[in-house]
């Protein structure tokens, strides 16, 4: 049976007992439910068996204390592992209807039991009593996250609506305000004309008068958004308010005969010893299903990530997931730093006070398995002054977390497009970290013991450090290449505007393609314009690289920003080997080892053959990049439009 079957089996079970006992009732214990909110929340050292345990605890002992005083406080634990739990009923109840309600609402908090560590608390409202219980002590709160304002669906329907409305906002402060004065409670009613609004607002009994005023005015406030529909309900931490244009309210609260007050209190035991029962079962039942479930997600996982996980497991790179969270301040979005395509990246700070960058990986499909494997397995392997450090990962929790060293200057990309946010780099910065970034692509390509394809240069994947020099980031879709193949075939991945040509179209994968990459980074950089935007004459930064190369004028297409502070020999050359690798035909591109000589040495620099550059104003009105690469790519590959187009197809 799965869980929800059993779940609802076991409700109807309840409802049918319930029905079954009450039908002699002839009370109204107005156990209407308002709303059930249950929250959720990671804890520091949760244990799941003993939290459920004092939740159990705490269940038995609110009942006896609700039948002798209506209202009931308890503690069951410690540590992280306390229960908290409290309940009352509403103040013009009978005893006999307050106990008949909270026996209703103590099953239905059923609902939020702490089958997963992270449901933590939960509340329920009925109309005639409430009921909390929660990992922390809420007695005195008069307001908290949970708060909710419920609503009617339709509006009021018998007389006029802006008579109700005002006869409402009238008896809400009449009532807010009497309450004060009346140990948290008021009921009421204002007619005006035909039209007739009554009312009842109620703190709870461990709110004192601060924390009660507070949250009567928040929900005298929070009300009128219910206007004009025919009732309304404000269900916070601290108190209770309720609108409608029937009376529900009792104006005595005097117990009925000896004798039916025997019965019905016979009845609450029998209600409540049923629900203890049910809860009891239902957590064992649930206990098995989850427990199972849980045990075949490990394995299926530990499966998955095979001596990956086993190596993590006994390795210094292994880190919890709670001190992550910790240092994350709970991935608050105050610490976020940026997101790509595979996760999020935020500012964490650990117990020892270092600082880091922890990134959340997307899980959505079966391919967050080789993301997790290419960024431990790969990167762990490498080391070098030019590639983002990886400190450690976690796998243990519900997503898996892998931890960098922190680069606190941001991306090349923010520095060179964001520039509201930082400040322009001179032609010495943005020369170091082209020479950085080519040492970097060389070690992995040629100098590390694997053989790395990096696959997604660009801009926002390339880190600078306190000194500005440039770290490669990201390599979630880096890929080893086997030293006895000259190239993998592969699923096209990357980001458009950096991706060669050839890759693109056929999906034919080499070092030459990170070459490509870097030379658009390389002109994107001196020239401060994206690689797929366009100039006045509909003409790409590629392109207008290019024209200026045949025309000697290659230092026309430097960015503005620099004001002329620049060697004009040194920005030629950079430029021109941008050119060269970023030519169409793979075969010509230098590999990264030559390009760092290129840079940092008077070596002589070929002359580049023409890019696969894109005139805005020559494509067709239904234009897509593959199209256009398809077109530039035949000349190279050999292929005919009809293979190339099948080629890319089967890419994607």
């Amino acid at each position: 049976m799965s869980s929800s079957s059993l779940v609802d089996f076991l409700f109807f079970v309840m409802f049918y007992l319930l029905c079954f006992y009450t039908n002699s009732s002839y009370s109204d214990p107005r156990a209407t439910p308002a709303a059930l909110i249950c929250t959720n929340r990671t804890a520091t050292n949760p244990n799941r068996q003993i939290f459920i345990s004092n939740f159990l605890s705490a269940m038995d002992s609110v009942t006896p204390q609700i039948a002798s005083q209506r209202y009931a406080r308890t503690i069951n634990g410690t540590g992280d592992n306390t229960v908290y739990a409290f309940g009352e009923c509403m103040k013009d109840l009978s005893q006999n209807d307050c106990d008949m309600c909270f026996a209703q609402c103590k099953t239905q908090i059923l609902r939020c039991l702490p089958f997963q560590l992270a449901t933590r608390g939960g509340r329920n409202y009925y109309d005639g009593c409430y009921l909390r219980y929660d990992d922390y002590s809420f007695f005195g709160e008069a307001m908290s996250l949970g708060d909710k304002t419920v609503c009617a669906i339709n509006d009021y329907g018998g007389g006029n609506l802006s008579v109700y409305k005002e006869n409402t906002v009238e008896l809400i402060r009449n009532l807010s305000v009497e309450a004060q004065n009346n140990n948290g409670y008021s009921v009421g009613v204002v007619k005006r004309g035909n039209v007739s609004v009554y009312g009842l607002v109620q703190c709870w009994t461990f709110v004192n008068e601060t924390s009660c005023r507070k949250c009567l005015e928040n929900a005298t406030v929070a009300i009128t958004s219910c206007l004009p529909k025919e009732e309304g309900r404000v269900l916070n931490a601290g108190c209770y308010l309720l609108y409608s244009p029937q009376k529900f309210y009792n104006n005595s609260t005097a117990s009925p005969s000896a004798s039916g007050s025997g019965g019905r209190r016979r009845l609450a035991v029998i209600l409540a010893g049923i629900s203890s029962v049910l809860a009891f079962l239902m957590i064992a039942a649930a206990g098995v299903f989850f427990g199972k479930s849980k045990l075949a997600k490990r394995r299926r996982e530990r499966k998955q990530l095979g001596v990956l996980a086993a190596t993590i497991y006994r390795s210094e790179l292994n880190f919890k997931y709670e001190t992550l969270e910790r240092a994350t301040n709970y991935f608050n979005s105050s610490n976020k730093l940026g997101q790509g395509g595979s996760g999020s990246v935020f500012k964490g700070t650990l117990p020892d006070g270092k600082v880091v960058a922890v990134k959340r990986l997307f899980f959505n499909t079966r391919q967050w398995v080789d993301q997790f494997f290419n960024e431990v397995n790969l990167i762990s392997e490498v080391h070098h002054k030019n590639l983002v450090k990886l400190l450690g990962c976690s796998i243990t929790g519900p997503e898996s977390l892998l931890v960098y060293e922190y680069v606190p200057n941001k991306s090349l990309q923010e520095h060179i497009f964001g520039r509201h946010n930082s400040r322009p780099l001179s032609w010495e910065e943005r020369y170091n970290v082209i020479v950085g970034t080519a040492q970097g692509l060389a070690y992995l390509h040629e100098e590390s013991t694997l053989r790395i394809i990096h696959i997604d240069i660009k801009l926002s994947n390339v880190l600078l450090d306190d000194n500005f020099v440039a770290k490669i980031a990201d390599f979630g879709l880096a890929r080893l290449f086997p030293e006895d193949k000259t190239h993998v075939s592969t699923v096209i991945a990357g980001t458009l505007g950096y991706m060669a040509p050839e890759y693109v179209v056929c999906g034919k994968l080499t070092e030459k393609a990170d070459v490509y990459s870097f030379g658009v980074l390389v002109i994107e950089v001196v020239c401060g314009r994206r690689s797929n935007s366009f100039s006045e004459d509909s003409y790409s930064i590629l392109q207008m690289v290019w024209n200026n190369y045949g025309t000697g004028k290659l230092c026309d297409e430097v960015d503005s920003a620099l004001d002329g502070r620049f060697l004009a020999d040194q920005v030629s050359r950079v430029l021109q080997i941008g050119l060269l690798c970023t030519q169409a035909s793979a075969e010509l591109r230098p590999v990264m080892s030559m390009v760092v000589k290129m840079l940092t040495e008077n070596y002589d620099i070929p002359q580049p053959t023409q890019p696969p550059f894109l005139s805005s104003s020559s494509l067709p009105k239904s234009f897509t990049p593959s199209e256009t690469y398809k077109s530039q790519a035949n000349s190279y590959t050999g292929s005919s439009g009809n293979d190339a187009t099948h080629s890319l197809v089967e890419a994607r």
